[in-house]
């Protein structure tokens, strides 16, 4: 079966889930989307609002600002992977509780593994304490490493792992959007 069928049957699974509480809220789970041969992965926290409304990651107000980061480096969505820890949205956007990444982060190892990124970019604390603890890495706060290039061997060779801070801190600070800019620019160096 191919990339894009299995990464369909993950999809499928995903729509019929039941594993923990957030299918009873849910408007439409966020599943991914993006190149399924994609070089970077990115992997944000959970879907917000607008995600939750439109089925899509990233296309609220911090939605933007991926996007025009992704522009800063050449890129478009077209070019990379978006997926989530979890795959619905908490209510009130509250913090994904460990039960939920628990029980939901089976799909995302699925999608990383299928899609089999060389670049893992972390985005938010959420994302960068799943992708450290999986990929053997010690914990660290996201003010102190981010974009910074961690290498990790792995059965499917060679990853780096990138933490960046979540493109919604520059929605609601905008002296943000230049760490974060700047961050986006050490993506290219491992391409």
């Amino acid at each position: 079966m191919g990339r894009k069928a299995e990464l369909a049957r993950v999809a499928e699974r995903v729509l019929n889930c039941t594993r923990c509480e957030l299918w009873r809220t849910r408007t439409n789970p966020v599943v991914g989307e993006g190149s399924l041969f994609a070089r970077i992965m990115f992997v944000g926290e959970a879907p917000g609002y607008s995600e939750d409304q439109q089925g899509r990651p990233f296309v609220g107000k911090a939605g933007k600002v991926l996007d025009e980061l992704l522009d800063s480096i050449g890129l478009t969505r077209g070019d990379v992977y978006i997926a989530n820890i979890l795959k619905c949205r908490p209510p009130q956007n509250r913090n994904p509780q460990p039960e939920e990444i628990r029980a939901c982060t089976p799909y995302l190892d699925a999608q990383l593994e299928l899609v089999n990124p060389a670049i893992i970019a972390t985005l938010g604390n959420f994302s960068l304490a799943y992708i450290f603890d999986k990929f053997g890495l010690p914990k660290e706060r996201i003010g102190k490493i981010h974009g910074t290039v961690f290498t990790v061997n792995t059965i499917a060779g060679v990853k780096r792992i990138v933490p960046l801070y979540h493109p919604a801190v520059a929605t609601y600070n905008a002296g943000m959007r230049a760490p974060l800019k700047t961050d986006f620019m050490v993506l290219t160096t491992c391409l």
